[in-house]
């Protein structure tokens, strides 16, 4: 659980800096699925 945490950490330091990322480029930054990723993303929106 840790490591999804630091990844969900990662992609929003990552979205705030940013105009602009892919799912893709996020996956393959942190070496996980496009699909992964997506999940974090809503995780991420519901937790506000």
């Amino acid at each position: 659980m840790s490591m999804r945490i630091d990844r969900m950490l990662g992609i929003t330091i990552i979205l705030l800096g940013r105009e602009k990322v892919t799912a893709r480029e996020l996956a393959q930054r942190f070496e996980v699925s496009v699909r992964t990723i997506y999940r974090d993303l809503d995780a991420i929106q519901q937790a506000g």
